[in-house]
């Protein structure tokens, strides 16, 4: 015989207790009251969800509000027949939940009390649960299929499980499922079988058959005598057991049929109750003479400006704020693994190196009588920073024109004195190191200053002479203008710029606009056109070569620029966060234009080439561009190899506060990039000078190979992508060869201005855009269109590249005569 298994004790005390709540649970006086509460309970819910009918315009006013404030405010009043609670409880099952299938609840409920507090056992509880569940969830679907402009009736789960069907099985398939499960339910709840079926449809076959016989019956009595009238009778009552059978079958089916007749009948008065609420304030101008309906109007006002906050609110709460990273949800931005690991970046110390300089430093400045009090060094990845304090009543010119004498001392290429370092109160000695360390970009991308800031356009320049991470804001810059001599790293720079972006944005968050006059340095962009490129329509190459489509993008964004701030001026915000931050909050209307608006950062690697064709149809908008569009987040980034100040006018500097100077040749060009020397004693491969206002910093520009760049570009390429590049507005300008469109050639489409100027270009014998700017004190654009309107009119000829226009008129005779036979042809 089998032993029996001990129990512990605990396991004795635990079985107890479920003996006794089970003993509890089964006491006639339990069911009872357990019972009772039910029945009040579902005849509670019923009729909240009655009166909710009537008065959930109303109540909708603070359903927004948290429960603990909607309680505890008296003078918050519903208007449902059971108060606040009872509208709430009615709102979130008629509203949030099931729609009109939510009448099922207070009927279960009503079922299972009885069934408890009068032990009848008749009702079958198993299946009207069975049966309830199944249609909490099928009527509320069926409803938003069938009747999907009527919200009330489905709720939100109906309408969730809608648009998830329809989203795997589309329209039609959808309620093909619907009729299928309703059938399967059906036939498992009624046990239905083959033999059921072939009778029930028997059935209506032996009562059409009857019902036939029964008429020849009443026509036959109807030709007869009034007298055989009591013969009818008995004919008429034959009918009644065709329609027992009928009625038979149907008594399985009342009880899950109560539940959907009940919200039909309720929501049918929907419509009538809220157009009783909407006539209520209709006799305004009226004269009242309750004193109810004079507070009654002034209430329904208040509750009019609550009601568009509230909806606000729950317009957000319910769809949640824009996202505008939705088009490309599963994009995923590039991983760290695609750059290349070159292992740890720790700084070496060469204690002998550091002797050795300190000491050559400290008897060079004794030769020349100069005593030093203090001496520090700072150990970077390319220069060591040598700070030292002079002692009391040395002159620090002194110390600044031995810089030539101390490099000689040193034996060192690139020695830059800074006396006095801003803010220290030290005179610093830049010597470059013996041996410089490269600073790899995937140590600054996986560093925490770069992971963790919060800025709105992120680069990781590199790292300082502390050899500390060094990340900028280019929306704070708000524009960068960079410079240096061939070879120094300049390109590599613009690469470590658009490398960061790509690490930190998405791309409906950030867009590039490259310039590309050597056609080979950005060439690799060209992969992620679709992703993060804009371009003009109708164009086929994102990444802009010549120089005609250079001139038309920069004017296609000077148009962008004025439509964007058109955008900001009607949402009343001064810059593009606050403007998108409120069209993410769903305060702008989409259909009066408003849209999310992404940064535009213009790129040109090679401004000096771009100047010497086309001069100043470039230097124009761009001027315009960094003098206005920093609030409407377009941003320049403007790279040339030669700093001389033919090429960064006054014009251009006045507006980039923000400079970057790698190795130049001289210190002339130095100053013309930095308006201080420096950066003629730079020793190159990445060594820079930053300048943002006054303070000028020195780095060492983090190295981003192009086989790097190009898995960047290949892993965003090979993901989902938009149908096309983002569009630049459309910008009517001379084609490639010079040619205008058709309107200019009418003469009653030129300018009001068109004879004078073409008095103004015969007198000078120049045929320039920017001649016309300054003489006659008008923009770019419509200065540009009257040049076109001269062309085709035969006083200029076409667009030669840097050259002016030359003029084919000789005098002002030879323009009237011209000007008196285009008069005599029209």
């Amino acid at each position: 015989m089998a032993k029996k298994k001990k129990t512990t004790p605990k396991q004795n005390a635990v079985r107890a207790k479920a003996a006794d709540f089970k003993s509890f649970v089964e006491k006639p006086n339990t069911k009872l009251v357990s019972g009772l509460f039910l029945v009040f309970l579902g005849i509670y819910l019923a009729a909240s969800f009655i009166s909710y009918l009537s008065s959930w315009a109303y109540d909708q006013s603070f359903m927004g509000q948290s429960f603990a404030e909607v309680m505890s405010r008296p003078e918050l009043q519903a208007k449902n027949a059971f108060g606040k609670i009872g509208a709430g409880i009615a709102h979130q099952f008629l509203h949030r939940w099931f729609g009109a299938a939510a009448f099922i609840v207070p009927w279960l409920l009503v079922l299972i009390g009885i069934r408890l507090s009068l032990n009848f056992k008749r009702i079958p509880l198993s299946r009207a649960l069975a049966s309830a569940l199944f249609f909490l969830i099928w009527l509320p679907t069926s409803f938003a299929a069938i009747i999907p402009f009527q919200k009330q009736w489905a709720g939100a789960i109906g309408y969730f499980f809608d648009q998830w069907l329809q989203s795997l099985a589309g329209p039609l398939g959808s309620i093909l499922v619907l009729t299928l499960s309703l059938l399967v339910f059906l036939s498992i709840r009624f046990k239905w079988t083959s033999e059921t079926l072939v009778n029930f449809f028997q059935q209506f076959k032996r009562e059409s058959q009857e019902t036939k016989a029964d008429a020849q019956v009443e026509q036959a009595a109807m030709t007869a005598a009034e007298e055989h009238a009591e013969d009818i009778v008995p004919q008429k009552e034959q009918a009644a057991p065709s329609f027992d059978l009928v009625d038979d079958y149907l008594e399985g089916d009342s009880e899950q049929e109560n539940p959907e007749t009940e919200p039909e009948i309720e929501l049918e008065e929907e419509p009538s109750s809220s157009i009783e609420l909407e006539a209520k304030p209709k006799p305004k101008m009226e004269e009242v003479k309750l004193v109810d309906d004079t507070a009654f109007e002034i209430e329904q006002k208040e509750e009019e400006e609550a009601l568009s906050e509230k909806e606000l609110n729950r317009k957000v709460k319910e769809f949640g704020e824009y996202d505008p990273t939705l088009d490309l949800s599963r994009f995923k931005l590039p991983t760290l693994e695609l750059l290349k690991d070159f292992g740890s970046t720790n700084i070496t110390i060469n204690e002998e190196e550091l002797s050795e300089n300190k000491n050559k430093i400290v008897n060079t400045l004794n030769n020349y009588k100069i005593e030093i009090a203090k001496i520090k060094a700072t150990i970077g990845p390319t220069v060591t920073l040598y700070e030292i304090v002079p002692a009391p009543g040395v002159r620090i010119s002194k110390i600044k024109n031995l810089e030539d004498d101390i490099a000689l001392s040193l034996s060192a290429l690139g020695i830059r004195i800074i006396a006095p370092i801003p803010g220290r109160g030290t005179i610093g000695i830049e010597v470059p190191n013996t041996n410089p360390q490269m600073v790899p970009m995937r140590n600054l991308i996986a560093g925490e200053k770069f992971q963790e800031s919060n800025m709105e356009l992120p680069i990781a320049f590199g790292k300082t002479i502390s050899n500390e991470t060094y990340v900028a804001d280019l929306a704070k810059m708000p524009h960068l203008l960079m410079a240096g001599a061939t070879g120094q790293g300049k390109s590599v720079g613009l690469n470590v710029i658009l490398t960061s972006l790509l690490y930190k944005k998405h791309p409906s968050q950030v867009k590039f606009v490259l310039v590309d006059p050597k056609k080979v340095e950005l060439t690799l962009f060209n992969k992620i056109e679709r992703h993060y490129l804009a371009k003009l329509p109708d164009t086929e190459e994102a990444i802009i070569t010549d120089t005609t489509k250079v001139i038309n993008t920069l004017n296609s964004l000077c148009i962008e620029m004025d439509d964007r701030y058109e955008l900001l001026k009607n949402a009343m915000v001064r810059n593009i966060k606050e403007y998108n931050a409120k069209f993410i909050q769903r305060k702008l209307n989409p259909e009066e234009g408003h849209r999310y608006l992404p940064y535009i950062v213009l790129v040109i690697d090679e401004f000096a080439d771009l100047i010497m064709t086309a001069g100043k149809e470039v230097e124009t908008p761009i001027a315009r561009l960094a003098q206005l569009a920093r609030a409407i987040g377009i941003h320049l980034i403007v790279a040339t190899q030669r700093p001389s100040v033919n090429v960064i006018t006054g014009i251009i500097k006045a507006n980039f506060p923000a400079r970057c100077a790698f190795r130049v040749t001289s210190k002339i060009d130095s100053r013309t990039i930095l308006d201080a020397g420096g950066a003629e004693q730079l020793i190159g491969k990445g060594d820079m000078l930053l300048s943002q206002g006054s303070d000028l910093i020195r780095l060492q520009c983090a190295f981003v190979d192009t086989p790097e760049v190009e898995n960047i570009t290949d892993y965003i390429g090979s993901q989902q992508a938009y149908p096309e590049a983002y569009q630049l507005p459309e910008y009517k300008g001379a084609d490639e060869d010079g040619n205008v469109g058709v309107d200019m050639l009418d003469p009653s489409e030129r300018d009001a201005l068109f004879e004078d100027a073409a008095r103004l270009v015969i007198q000078s014998q120049q045929g320039s855009t920017s001649m016309l700017q300054r003489k006659l004190k008008l923009g770019y654009n419509r200065a540009g269109r009257i040049v076109d309107q001269l062309e085709a009119a035969g006083i200029i000829g076409p667009f030669e590249g840097s050259k002016a226009r030359e003029v084919l008129l000789p005098d002002e005779y030879a323009l009237e005569q011209l000007l008196n036979n285009e008069g005599n042809k029209e």
